[in-house]
């Protein structure tokens, strides 16, 4: 008898946003979850942050520290709600605005880590980064949880850090710093 495969839970390498950023998103969160919404208010492990999924795989590398080093801080915009999925129940999220710091970090991870098997919403040509607020959002809901969602975030890029499901372990890869100004 052949014994069933186990399947393995993608590991993912993630942007967190500054104190200030994730206030507003984990506000959003209590929001949803005050008027009884789905929300990852809910979800109170030390994993669950607000972050921008950056890549997603199974036996995804941490890069090399040495390819995350020196890279500074830079603006993040989250802009207008999204969903994902089909069905009654969806993913509803903040989009990012695609900056060119933002797509030049990952492109920086992704040729780190060398070429894999991405989860389709991370795989090159078809990534859209956002942030999540629910993962089950009933779409009977979508026009009060909108109601709830405030205009533009304006944060900045505050560290990189590989979430591993399987070990529960995570692990900073970097931390980004503002740039210091020249000396003159």
């Amino acid at each position: 008898m052949r014994e069933p495969e186990q399947r393995q839970s993608p590991s993912s390498i993630e942007l967190l946003l500054d104190p200030a950023a994730e206030a507003a998103v984990r506000a959003e969160w209590d929001a949803l979850a005050a008027r009884g919404m789905s929300s990852l208010a809910g979800h109170t492990s030390a994993s669950n942050r607000p972050h921008v999924t950056l890549v997603e795989r199974v036996d995804l590398p941490a890069p090399d520290a040495r390819a995350l080093a020196g890279i500074p801080s830079f603006p993040v915009t989250l802009g207008a709600p999204l969903l994902f999925g089909s069905g009654e129940r969806r993913v509803l999220a903040r989009s990012i605005v695609p900056s060119a710091e933002l797509i030049g970090l990952r492109e920086t991870i992704l040729t780190a880590i060398g070429p894999g098997d991405d989860a389709p919403h991370t795989a090159p040509g078809e990534w859209m980064p956002h942030v999540a607020l629910a993962r089950r959002l009933r779409i009977a809901d979508l026009a009060a949880a909108l109601d709830l969602i405030g205009g533009d975030v304006h944060g900045h890029a505050h560290s990189v850090r590989h979430w591993d499901p399987t070990t529960a372990v995570i692990t900073t890869l970097a931390e980004l710093h503002p740039r210091r100004a020249s000396a003159r």
